[in-house]
């Protein structure tokens, strides 16, 4: 998936780069535990089974994974991490039609997932290509609710609140975020974020995960803006520094602080009270696509894919990785110039975590860490 630039932007350096004396520290062991793959005729790929959104379920056992192919996809994350586990630790292969538990067909290619809150991991949404929301009953394996708020242009992105009654919002080619009451039809409200008059599609949309009033938005304006859910009419806050579009935005910092991810190759973190930069994240490639942005918010830690087909990990702390991993390929060299473009981390625990990422080939990879101890 791309998502284009409204502009062309320069390569500058970033003045909050952290100081040349800091030397990223890794403070975590990661292992490959499961390789699951999509297997091409021939080896060859038809790039039919782009994997672009990959969340984890509240509860952190249920997977589901979605794309182009028109599928949702769901796998047990217990049966992944421990029944295809090696005993070198180099990861088990496997095919999508041993792993998944089951698939759901879509009418369109879909672009992100959410899972929806107080539904027990039974309900998830997908936005899709057709700027329609559509969300699905695991345990009836259809769609139950469609939203068409966007006048068939694109959504990128879906999120719903954590407060009760729960809002949901979809952002899209359409240059809006559209804000609506997950129990019944229609928009509640529209955000157009920008310049008025001048509306870029909008890219990627995220609530405050913590149960805030905050939500936020990336847009193809290059820039990412925060609002008060209860009053929309203005933003909080609006970070400016990439040069290119902005793709993910993703709260830390106990909602004190938001990361954005742009197509210039850098990953930010900003200061929600004076929108402030903190620190630029750089060393992966991003210069076209959607890579994937997930935020590990207990240990502080950033995932991200790459157009050089690896996994990036960063800490809050520093702006450089602590952790790349090529992206292993089950079909050898011929796939060689794949892009990792989705990951999602697990949320509970502080000192084991798990970490999944999906590639453009179709292949799911899922990654076990453990803080390393420490030494005396």
């Amino acid at each position: 998936m791309d998502p284009g630039s409204s502009s062309e932007g320069r390569e500058e350096d970033d003045e909050e780069e952290e100081a040349p004396t800091e030397k990223p520290i890794c403070e975590w062991d990661f292992a490959l535990r499961a390789h699951v793959a999509t297997p091409f005729p021939g080896g060859v790929n038809t790039a039919s089974d782009a994997l672009g959104a990959i969340e984890i379920d509240p509860s952190d056992q249920i997977l589901a994974t979605a794309g182009i192919a028109r599928k949702i996809r769901i796998y047990r994350l217990g049966k992944l991490v421990g029944e295809n586990a090696t005993s070198n630790g180099s990861g088990g292969f496997t095919n999508h039609n041993d792993a998944c538990e089951y698939y759901i067909c879509t009418p369109a290619k879909l672009s992100s997932l959410r899972w929806r809150p107080e539904s027990g991991g039974g309900v998830v949404a997908a936005g899709d290509y057709d700027g329609v929301v559509t969300e699905y009953d695991l345990e009836r394996r259809t769609a139950v609710f469609e939203r068409d708020e966007h006048g068939g242009r694109r959504v990128w992105g879906v999120d719903y609140s954590g407060w009760s009654p729960v809002v949901g919002a979809s952002c899209s080619d359409d240059g809006t975020v559209q804000v609506w009451d997950s129990r019944g039809a229609g928009s509640a409200a529209a955000v157009r974020p920008g310049a008025e008059g001048r509306p870029s599609p909008v890219c990627c949309v995220e609530f405050d995960p913590g149960g805030g009033f905050a939500i936020a938005a990336g847009s193809a304006d290059r820039n990412a803006y925060v609002y008060d859910a209860r009053k929309l009419d203005a933003p909080l806050a609006a970070f400016s520094g990439h040069h290119r579009t902005v793709t993910y935005v993703r709260f830390v910092g106990g909602g004190g602080a938001v990361v954005t991810a742009a197509v210039d190759g850098r990953l930010k973190q900003w200061r929600l009270r004076d929108a402030g930069a903190v620190r630029t994240y750089r060393g992966h490639v991003n210069a076209r696509r959607f890579v994937g942005l997930s935020a590990w918010r207990t240990a502080g830690l950033l995932a991200c894919g790459s157009e050089s087909n690896e996994l990036y990990v960063y800490d809050l702390r520093w702006g450089r990785p602590i952790w790349v991993r090529r992206f292993e390929e089950a079909r050898g060299p011929a796939c060689q110039q794949g892009c990792v473009s989705g990951v999602c981390w697990t949320q509970a625990g502080e000192d084991e975590c798990t970490l999944v990422a999906g590639g453009s080939e179709g292949d799911l990879q899922v990654f076990v860490g453990r803080r390393k101890p420490i030494s005396k």
